[in-house]
C-alpha cells in the first residue's frame, strides 16, 4: 500500500537534471542501495541529496526510477553522489592517469581527452561544443578509449553504429548527457542518416531535429527532439560530409603502439575509479558551472572560423599555455589534411583551372568548352574516359554554385563571377 509520500513524489516529473536560476538539480543513482535521487547544489558546491524539489516555477521534480532499464542496465552512466574534487589542476592529472592506466593514446590527445571530460561536465554552459573522435583500424584500442573516456564523462550513453534510432532520439531528448557512439562508419539508409542528423545538429545549441511524430488521435504533430552535447565517435575512415568531419578532433589510434602495462580486459576495479572521478566531476559542476563565461576565451591563429568555434570551448577550459599551442597545432595540422584532400576532388581541381583561365582570359569570359578542354589536360589520365563539357559545366554550376551564360552559342562562365571565383579560391584551394 501506497503511504501519502510515495504518491505525493510519483506526482511530480521526471528529472534527469535542471537549471534552475542559482540551483543546480542532476541525478544520482546508489547501484548497492538501487536508488535514485536528486543532487541539489544552491550555493556555490554545497550540495544535498533529496526524493524530490520544488523549483521556482513552482513544478515538483521528481527523480526518476532505479528501475529504469536505461539506468538499471548501465546503458546511461551516473554519479552516486557528489564528492570533494579538490583542485581542478589535481583533477585533471587524475583523470590523466585514469586515462593512461587503460588507454594508449599519444600524449597530447591524453591531455586533450582529460580537458574533454571537464568540458563535458559543463557543456551545457556553452553554446558550442566540439566531438572527440578514435579513428583506426580494428583491433588498435578504439572501443577500449570509448569506454575509458565515456565512463567519466557527464551521463554517458553508451550505442553503436547499429543502435536503432528511435531510442537514441528519445534518451539524447530526456537523457542529455555525453553520446557515446562505437562502430560509426554508416552505409547509407534511412536509419543510419537519421544517426547522422544527430551528429550534424548536436554540436550547436538551438538546433533540435524535428521529427514527425502523430497524436492518439492520429493527427501530424512533429516534436522536437534535443540532440545537443559532447559526442565519442569511433570509426576507420572519415565522414562523408567534411563539415561534420571538421567538427571531429581526431586519434588516430592505428599510430600508436599498445603498451605493455595496458590490461587486456578491464579489472573489476575499473567500474569502481569511474565512479569515484564521476562523483568528483559532479562537484566540479556545481562548483564552476554558473563561473563559466562562453564565447571568452583564447582564439587560435590561422585556422578556419569553424575551427575557432570549436576549440574554444575546450581551450576556455585549458590553463596551461604550452598545452594550448599544442592544441591550436593539431588542430591546425587537421585542417591542413583536410585542405590537402579537398584539392583532389572534382570541384576543387575545377575551382583552381577556373582561377587560372579567368587570370588570364584579359577581363573576357571563360568557355565551359575551354574550361573542359584544360581539365582534361591536367587530369584527364586519372579519368577512365575523357571528362565531359556538360559534367564540368555541372561542376561549375551546382558543385561551385556560380552561374553560366549563353555567348554566341557557347556557355561561358561570365566576367562577373570573377569577385566569386576569387572568394571561393582563398577558401578551398591551398596557398601557391
Amino acid at each position: 500500500m501506497q503511504t501519502s509520500n510515495e504518491t505525493n513524489v510519483r506526482s511530480g516529473t521526471p528529472t534527469v537534471a535542471a537549471v534552475a536560476r542559482d540551483t543546480l538539480i542532476e541525478l544520482v543513482y546508489d547501484a548497492d542501495k538501487s536508488e535514485t535521487g536528486l543532487a541539489i547544489s544552491r550555493f556555490g558546491g554545497l550540495w544535498n541529496i533529496e526524493k524530490e524539489v520544488r523549483i521556482h516555477t513552482g513544478e515538483m521534480l521528481r527523480p526518476y526510477s532505479p528501475r529504469n532499464n536505461l539506468i538499471a542496465h548501465g546503458c546511461v552512466l551516473l554519479p552516486s553522489g557528489p564528492e570533494p574534487h579538490g583542485d581542478k589542476a589535481t583533477l585533471l592529472q587524475e583523470i590523466e592517469a585514469f586515462l593512461h592506466r587503460y588507454v594508449n593514446m599519444s600524449p597530447v590527445f591524453e591531455k586533450i581527452a582529460a580537458h574533454y571530460v571537464l568540458l563535458s561536465w559543463v557543456h551545457d554552459a556553452f553554446n558550442e561544443v566540439p566531438y572527440l573522435r578514435l579513428r583506426g583500424e580494428y583491433g588498435t584500442g578504439k572501443t577500449r578509449a570509448l569506454l575509458a573516456i565515456g565512463s567519466i564523462c557527464y551521463r554517458p550513453i553508451f550505442a553503436s553504429g547499429a543502435s536503432t534510432v528511435s531510442p537514441l532520439f528519445h534518451t539524447l531528448d530526456r537523457f542529455g548527457g555525453t553520446l557515446i557512439l562505437d562502430e560509426a562508419d554508416f552505409r547509407f539508409s534511412d536509419a543510419t542518416s537519421e544517426i547522422v542528423k544527430i551528429l550534424n545538429n548536436g554540436h550547436m545549441k538551438g538546433l533540435p531535429v524535428l521529427r514527425t511524430i502523430q497524436n492518439r488521435d492520429k493527427e501530424f504533430n512533429p516534436r522536437a527532439f534535443h540532440v545537443y552535447g559532447p559526442k565519442l565517435i569511433a570509426m576507420r575512415g572519415e565522414f562523408e560530409d567534411p563539415a561534420l568531419d571538421s567538427r571531429c578532433i581526431t586519434e588516430n589510434t592505428s599510430f600508436q603502439q599498445m603498451r605493455a602495462d595496458i590490461p587486456i580486459t578491464l579489472p573489476p576495479a575499473f567500474q569502481q575509479e569511474a565512479l569515484a572521478l564521476r562523483n568528483r566531476l559532479l562537484h566540479y559542476r556545481f562548483c564552476e558551472y554558473f563561473n563559466i563565461k562562453p564565447g571568452i576565451g583564447p582564439l587560435l591563429e590561422g585556422v578556419e572560423p569553424r575551427v575557432n568555434q570549436i576549440a574554444l570551448p575546450l581551450l576556455s577550459l585549458v590553463d596551461d599555455p604550452t598545452l594550448r599551442g599544442e592544441i591550436g597545432s593539431r588542430l591546425s595540422q587537421e585542417q591542413r589534411e583536410r585542405r590537402s584532400a579537398r584539392q583532389n576532388t572534382t570541384d576543387i581541381r575545377v575551382l583552381a583551372i577556373l582561377k587560372e583561365a579567368t587570370q588570364t582570359s584579359k577581363g573576357m569570359p571563360v568557355s565551359i568548352g575551354a574550361l573542359t578542354d584544360r581539365f582534361n589536360a591536367a587530369h584527364g589520365s586519372e579519368y577512365s574516359q575523357r571528362v565531359s563539357h556538360k559534367l564540368i559545366g555541372h561542376v561549375v554550376r551546382k558543385g561551385l554554385h556560380l552561374s553560366t551564360e549563353k555567348s554566341s552559342g557557347l556557355y561561358v562562365v561570365p566576367e562577373s563571377e570573377r569577385q566569386n571565383i576569387e572568394a571561393l579560391a582563398a577558401r578551398y584551394l591551398a596557398p601557391t
